[in-house]
């Protein structure tokens, strides 16, 4: 079940939001830290993180599936947002050098397709980035939250996927370690509790990241229908 975007966006602007935005955003800063002059794509509620590399990469795009619903973004610039079928993406192929999947794995109910088209528009050579909710995470226990919705997913069968779909998993990494709590002397302490859970309680963190790489021999994905690609640039 997909989460509206307009609920995701309420989530990312309450002070719970924020804090586990700070956490998240600094774990794929760690994968990604330049992607200077690269084509990056978001699929799913990516926003949030997608604004890391804006005025660095050479393109932003934020890919929003219809289920979800779309929201303009950024807010005080053109918009690079598109409402897509998640299935079928209107980006050639190997368009993508990033391709960046927050807030859609665990909603879809047919992960192989959404799967199947990132490898698609992802370039040879390129990177996947998936963030996810973690299935031993408080997080992903409580319904309050986006992430205590969809199917969450443990590192293994996250992995599972990537490969499954013509993937190579080759970097994972856990963040979101505080609770799912409004309490502001616990977001305060968001970044102390970070450094904590890494070191010593990786199995409760929040959110699994997994960073996998296209495999290029696999071949092309069968029975991909004849698409209509839309021209999205910078002007919105």
């Amino acid at each position: 079940m997909w989460t509206d975007a307009v609920d995701l966006r309420d989530f990312y602007a309450s002070s719970l939001g924020k804090a586990a935005r700070r956490m998240i955003r600094r774990a794929i800063r760690a994968h990604w830290p330049d992607l200077g002059g690269m084509d990056v794509l978001g699929i799913g509620f990516a926003t949030p993180y997608l604004g890391l590399y804006q005025g660095q990469a050479r393109r932003v795009i934020a890919a929003m599936p219809a289920a979800q619903g779309v929201l303009h973004w950024p807010a005080d610039a053109p918009g690079l947002t598109s409402l897509v079928n998640e299935y079928e993406l209107p980006f050639p192929d190997m368009s993508m050098d990033r391709v960046l999947i927050v807030h859609a794995l665990e909603c879809s109910e047919t992960v192989r397709p959404l799967m199947r088209e990132a490898w698609r528009v992802l370039a040879d050579g390129g990177r996947l980035l998936v963030v996810t909710p973690n299935r031993r995470g408080l997080w992903a226990r409580f319904e309050r939250t986006p992430l205590g919705r969809g199917h969450p997913y443990s590192q293994s069968q996250l992995s599972a996927v990537l490969r499954e779909n013509m993937f190579t998993p080759t970097q994972t990494s856990r963040a979101l370690f505080m609770p799912p709590t409004n309490s502001r002397m616990m977001q305060a302490s968001a970044p102390a509790m970070e450094e904590i859970g890494r070191r010593w309680f990786r199995t409760f963190s929040g959110v699994v990241i997994a960073e996998a790489s296209k495999q290029i021999y696999a071949g092309n994905a069968v029975g991909s229908p004849k698409r209509v690609y839309i021209p999205v640039s910078q002007g919105g």
